[in-house]
């Protein structure tokens, strides 16, 4: 669906008790009942793109077809704890998909396990009206950060991965508070005390924007 260039494709089907060291028996059963297949469809490196590396080394593209339509969120992030290299997982059930990529950095007490920065992540939504697209230029950091940069569609320009995930932990903060605040004044009685949230909330909203 990235229409990825040949010698990136691998198409290997990914054992699904391939996580069971990293899995308790409750998650092994929603692998088993859920997921019908896990795909190793891409893997973007130095040797398969001929693009540099600075940091991101590696970048693999995972199908998952389910069974149901269910929300493997906490799957999602025992496999990408498991693989060292960013992963974009594209969910699967029938027609629809949604795609979820989280950047990550390694873990300095377990090397056998990532730790999470983020999670990107859409809703589900038509396969054929997908806009998501993977630009092979300059190096395998701009690649990631650049797809990544597709999720929020924000103007902001950031310079890295890490910048542009400290921007989006600032805009979901924001955004909570925001809920927050409007949920306050829905119930608030008092006008006095609902005309200094709609000040608060006016504020926010602007230094979100």
């Amino acid at each position: 669906m990235f229409n990825l260039p040949e010698s990136t494709k691998l198409n290997k089907i990914i054992p699904k008790n391939a996580f069971d060291s990293y899995t308790n028996s409750k998650q092994k059963k929603i692998i088993s009942d859920c997921i019908s297949r896990i795909t190793w469809s891409n893997k973007l490196s130095v040797e398969t793109t001929n693009l540099q590396s600075k940091e991101v080394e590696e970048i693999q593209i995972f199908n998952v077809e389910l069974k149901n339509k269910v929300s493997i969120k906490n799957i999602l992030t025992i496999i990408d704890k498991a693989i060292p290299y960013p992963i974009i997982f594209v969910i699967r059930y029938g027609n629809i998909i949604y795609i979820s990529s989280s950047p990550k950095h390694s873990n300095p007490y377990n090397e056998d396990t990532a730790v999470i920065d983020y999670t990107f992540s859409t809703d589900w939504f038509e396969e054929k009206e997908n806009t998501f697209r993977i630009e092979l230029k300059n190096n395998l950091d701009f690649v990631y950060k650049t797809f990544c940069e597709q999720f929020n569609n924000s103007e902001v320009l950031v310079k890295d991965l890490k910048d542009l995930v400290v921007n989006q932990k600032n805009a979901d903060s924001y955004n909570k508070e925001i809920q927050n605040i409007k949920s306050a004044i829905s119930k608030c009685k008092q006008f006095s005390k609902k005309v200094k949230l709609n000040m608060k909330l006016k504020d926010l909203e602007s230094r979100s924007n």
